[in-house]
């Protein structure tokens, strides 16, 4: 099993209130409730460094299938068991999968657009937002693909029942949290979503986890894309 701090690799510790850290990696100083047992703390700018990769692997992609896409990008060394960089890559699949299924986007503009919004979830939102990012960035996904904002009408309630129809997947397994398994409920989620409202098509696959050895807080059988189930 691996550990979780990218300083020690000791476990995590979450604290209840914001607490000054310092980066031990570009020692910038900022409020955060994580840390790892021994008091050290990466911010999520470190701990996602490496993400623009994630660009060309989607602008090189032709598939239509979103999770074959993510699966892709969680090989990448940047890319943690855990860690705020799934926020970004659940969007960024679905963009791409459904550019390729026949969506009309500005591929391009529309993932840098993820990568911004994205980035501004921090690590933990699950368990201290109630809303795990994961969801969050299906949301983000359909708001960019239907050109939301604010003020609009239809665009705004799409966007929302989306994020509401992956935290209720998410929700339902319940914790403690797996980025992984989040990222496959929100992007599952997302299929059918699109195919109901949007007529594109992307590939829904059957999942088996692959992550799970790496994991500490693997939930084993209660996980639907476990091996052992």
């Amino acid at each position: 099993m691996k550990e979780e701090c990218l300083i020690c690799k000791a476990p995590l510790e979450y604290l209840q209130e914001d607490t000054e850290m310092e980066c031990e990696i570009c020692h910038k100083t900022e409020w955060s409730k994580t840390r790892c047992v021994n008091g050290h703390y990466v911010c999520n700018e470190c701990h996602t460094k490496g993400l623009d990769r994630i660009l060309g692997i989607c602008l090189e992609a032709t598939s239509k299938n979103p999770v074959e896409i993510l699966n892709e990008m969680m090989q990448l060394p940047f890319c943690h068991m855990h860690g705020p960089e799934h926020h970004i890559m659940v969007g960024a699949a679905l963009l791409t999968a459904y550019k390729n299924a026949g969506g009309e986007i500005d591929l391009p503009k529309a993932l840098r657009e993820m990568k911004n919004r994205g980035q501004n979830v921090p690590g933990g939102a699950c368990g201290f937002w109630g809303a795990c990012g994961a969801g969050i960035s299906s949301g983000m996904f359909v708001s960019i693909i239907s050109g939301s904002t604010p003020l609009a009408n239809e665009p705004w309630g799409l966007s929302n029942r989306m994020t509401s129809k992956s935290l209720d997947a998410i929700g339902r397994i319940g914790g403690p949290r797996c980025c992984k398994r989040d990222s496959y409920l929100a992007i599952l989620s997302a299929i059918d979503f699109v195919k109901e409202h949007f007529t594109i098509e992307m590939e829904k696959p059957e999942i088996l986890c692959e992550f799970s050895p790496q994991n500490n807080q693997c939930i084993g059988n209660r996980c639907p894309f476990s091996k052992r189930r």
